[in-house]
């Protein structure tokens, strides 16, 4: 299911600026620092070769010929950010700013790890120049060359995601169960992967919402 929403009405309780939606309005921002992370590169490589962080900004770059994430793994290349919170109730929120460059493709940006039968509750991912939900239809059709506010809130016990870029609320589905989760993004390769994979990121927050408070 993949529903497309653009109904102010639903932003009574949270704050309005500039006629976008805060998806963070109500949230409480926990601590996000080296800590509270971990980069998930091909294992033969050290983290400096498809990792930096240079004025505030994480960039992750990997290649279609890398290597996979540990010996003997059948999954695809990926340079990624694992956040440090695991959680399995409540009500939690990733917000940052992306940018993937022209170019990259059949590749997942962003997840959510964690489900029942399958590994991941959400991926976003980039195909043809468009953020997709999977490989179903764009949730964005331009993506590339820009800066783009993400924010994705998964609210455990509804068993609901929602996805807003740059204020605005695209994305409303259903996850796939599961008892633990968490948020990582980067570049992880897909089917149909480009030769250069890369993604950029800046301003990371990670947030949380009592259950009693629905989103």
């Amino acid at each position: 299911m993949v529903v497309v929403i653009i109904n102010w009405g639903s932003s009574v309780n949270c704050e309005v600026m500039m006629d976008v939606l805060d998806p963070t309005c109500g949230f409480t921002e926990l601590p996000f620092n080296t800590s509270l992370y971990q980069i998930h590169k091909p294992y033969d490589l050290p983290v400096a070769q498809r990792y930096s962080f240079v004025d505030g900004i994480h960039d992750l770059w990997v290649y279609s010929t890398d290597k996979p994430l540990y010996n003997g793994s059948t999954t695809h290349p990926r340079s990624e950010i694992k956040i440090g919170y695991t959680y399995s109730s409540g009500i939690w929120q990733f917000e940052g700013q992306g940018y993937v460059p022209k170019g990259t493709n059949g590749v997942c940006i962003m997840q959510v790890f964690g489900a029942s039968r399958r590994a991941t509750s959400l991926m976003l991912r980039v195909y043809n120049g468009s953020l997709t939900y999977y490989q179903s239809a764009a949730i964005v059709p331009e993506i590339f060359d820009r800066w783009f506010r993400l924010n994705v809130i998964h609210d455990v016990e509804a068993a609901m995601l929602k996805v807003y870029v740059d204020g605005v609320l695209l994305l409303v589905v259903a996850d796939h169960g599961g008892k633990s989760h968490y948020f990582k993004f980067g570049v992880y390769g897909q089917n149909d992967m480009s030769s250069c994979m890369e993604s950029r990121w800046k301003g990371i927050r990670v947030l949380y919402k009592n259950v009693t408070s629905r989103v």
